[in-house]
């Protein structure tokens, strides 16, 4: 955790894996305690871990401000092409420009989500979804939340929000609502079969490249253990073949010994012959 000022080591926080935030967050807290700074330490304490959806919007507005910042802006547009407050606006494309956008940051979020090895379920990406739309209505009004340090899933606002986001009123917090579970709503019959079928496909999918990776990884494991197996006969012919040389070297240096010594014994014969020549 760096050494600026509280914010930024805040802003540091929320920028963390999720496995490292509680952590990070309780040492930070416990650092201000320490420092005699209570009410900084409680303010840190109280920062909830968020679930893995904020989580990616977060991660998404710490890798580009801007997407973010470009989103809230066509979100402003439409709103303002239609209460009036901009004329000679065509605002079906000004709706495709944000629904293009909005597509590019849920594509992102879902590589974010899978490369930290977080779920991607049809659930989880409409959870992404809903967060996004819900900060692109929110943008910058007063009281809104603050992107990139989302605590909670964010449901899309309600007709008093609207209301208070239109006429740039200060937003009541209690307004600004936690998603609510799918369980805890109504849904039509058509929609969750659809939603279904969306999950069995994407468990189908996974399946199929785990099946896919755990056949490659058998087929890489044969062809270790073949080559692990010709390597082993090769010891084992070197081996061979080295004990084979050894008693080879052995023979031949009892046979160069023997030679030397009928050599020597020959030189003292020829000496002890030509001493009784004379």
């Amino acid at each position: 955790m760096g050494k600026g000022g509280l914010d930024e080591q805040i802003d540091e926080l929320f920028q963390l894996s999720l496995q490292e935030f509680t952590s990070a967050r309780n040492a930070l807290a416990g650092r201000l305690k320490k420092e005699k700074r209570p009410i900084d330490a409680e303010r840190v304490k109280a920062l909830a871990k968020p679930p893995a959806p904020a989580w990616a919007v977060n991660q998404l507005y710490w890798e580009n401000p801007k997407s973010i910042d470009q989103l809230f802006a066509i979100a402003k547009r439409v709103r303002q092409a239609q209460t009036g407050k901009i004329r000679n606006v065509d605002i079906r494309a000004l709706l495709d420009d944000k629904k293009r956008m909005t597509a590019e940051l849920m594509d992102r979020a879902s590589a974010i989500l899978r490369d930290a090895g977080h779920a991607t379920s049809p659930d989880v990406m409409r959870r992404v979804s809903a967060t996004l739309e819900s900060l692109a209505v929110w943008g910058d009004t007063k009281g809104a939340p603050v992107a990139g340090r989302l605590t909670a899933d964010l449901d899309p606002p309600g007709f008093d929000a609207l209301a208070a986001v239109m006429g740039a009123a200060k937003i009541d917090a209690a307004k600004v609502l936690p998603f609510r579970a799918a369980r805890n709503q109504v849904e039509d019959p058509a929609a969750a079969r659809a939603r279904a079928r969306e999950a069995v496909q994407a468990a189908e999918k996974v399946l199929r490249e785990a099946r896919r990776d755990a056949a490659a990884a058998e087929a890489a494991l044969t062809k270790a253990r073949a080559r692990t197996e010709a390597i082993e006969k090769q010891k084992e012919e070197i081996e061979a073949r080295y004990a084979e040389a050894k008693e080879e070297a052995r023979m031949a240096s009892s046979e160069a010994k023997k030679a030397a010594q009928a050599v020597a014994h020959a030189e003292r014969s020829l000496a002890e012959a030509k001493e009784s020549l004379t």
